[in-house]
Order: structure tokens, then sequence, then C-alpha cells
């Protein structure tokens, strides 16, 4: 297991599971849209309904599969913060075992115009990014 910056954990419902026991492999993205929202929230600072992102792309690979119930363990960091972007960083264990690595990519809009727009000074702070404009 990683070291990444932040840490949550969250239950596997019996809904996650596909006929076998096993995790749905399309739960993985949902896991990481979970902490990606507590990471804003604990982070940030940021409710979940004033977050103006969309996810650009979501990349995951698979190590095992998580079977059963209980809980699993999301570990993610900000790797880049680019103009109106930033890639963030994903570990998803399982019972101490890394179960998947991924990779997303989100771009900060305007709420009404759903343009792109700067990433906000403030989470360049609070993730050690530069704060200068000329990104």
């Amino acid at each position: 297991m990683s070291a990444l910056p932040y840490r949550t954990e969250l239950d596997v419902r019996f809904s996650d599971l596909d006929l076998v026991g096993h995790v749905n492999n399309a739960v993985y993205a949902t896991y990481c849209e979970q902490a990606r929202v507590r990471f804003f929230e604990d982070e940030l600072d940021v409710r979940s309904t004033d977050i103006s992102i969309v996810l650009a792309s979501l990349e995951l690979q698979y190590r095992r599969p998580i079977e059963g119930t209980g809980t699993v363990t999301v570990e993610l960091d900000v790797t880049d913060v680019g103009n109106s972007s930033f890639t963030m960083t994903y570990e998803i264990s399982h019972e101490g075992e890394v179960a998947a690595t991924g990779e997303s990519v989100q771009v900060v809009v305007d709420p009404e115009t759903r343009e792109s727009v700067r990433v906000p000074d403030s989470w360049r702070e609070a993730v050690g990014a530069e704060t200068t404009a000329d990104d």
C-alpha cells in the first residue's frame, strides 16, 4: 500500500457485487468518485454541491478482485494542476492489498456557461501547486 496524501474508507455494499461475489468493475470508478468528493470536502473545504468540475478522463488498472462486502481504502493525490484542469491518482485497496490503481483528469467549469475556467487559487494552494496566472 502506498502513502498517498489523502486516504478514506468506503463501505462495499451488497449492490456493488456481481453474480460471483466480486465488486463489479464499474464500481471502482464510483469508489474513485466518492473519494474525490470527500477530498474536496475534507481538504479543500468545498461542499459537493459547490464543486463545478467535469470528468475529462478516467483510467483504471485492475490488479485483483475485491470479494465480498466490508470496506475498501481509497488513497488519492493531486499530481498535476494545469490552467483549467487537474490530475488525480488513486489506489484502491481491500484487506491490505492493492486491488486497482487509476488516474483521472477533471476540468473546472463555470456552472452557468459550462465553459472551462481557471482552477481556483485556493485549490492550488491547498495541494501545493503554483498560483501564478501564467499556467
